[in-house]
């Protein structure tokens, strides 16, 4: 998708140094995903405490080797 936007140059200078992103549009997309993954895991660590599991961790681990034996 084709946008326009007005972006600090100097973050995104920064951005693309610190991403090693080889262009502007790379070192948002980055930046994007890398905002994505933190809000979705904030989230998840906000129902720490508040979603009961049915099994323990043992039994947890057991049904993931069934699942993906390499593990």
């Amino acid at each position: 998708m084709r946008t326009t936007l007005v972006i600090d140059e100097r973050l995104l200078k920064e951005a693309k140094s610190l991403s090693g992103a080889k262009t502007k549009k790379e070192a948002v997309e980055k930046a994007l995903d890398e905002f994505i993954k933190k809000r979705k895991a904030k989230k998840l660590l906000e129902l720490e405490g508040k979603v009961e599991l049915s099994f323990s961790l043992e039994e947890l681990l057991d049904r993931r080797k069934k699942d993906v034996p390499d593990r």
